[in-house]
């Protein structure tokens, strides 16, 4: 079963509109918008990750020095 994207919330398929929808907070998706959501917070999340290691990198290269 899908969680939610937006609040974190159980989501149920509903047959008659083909669609998942949040017992939350009513949001309504089908599968690939689901899936299409969640790959994107995936690169996000990745690129912050990348970004905060860069940071801490030159933090402590510029302190040896």
């Amino acid at each position: 079963m899908p969680i939610c994207p937006e609040c974190g919330g159980e989501m149920l398929y509903q047959q008659s509109i083909r669609r998942y929808v949040c017992k939350s907070c009513g949001i309504s998706l089908t599968r690939d918008e689901i899936d299409e959501i969640k790959a994107k917070y995936r690169v996000c999340k990745d690129e912050d990750e990348k970004e905060r290691m860069k940071k801490e990198y030159i933090k402590w290269w510029t302190t040896k020095k």
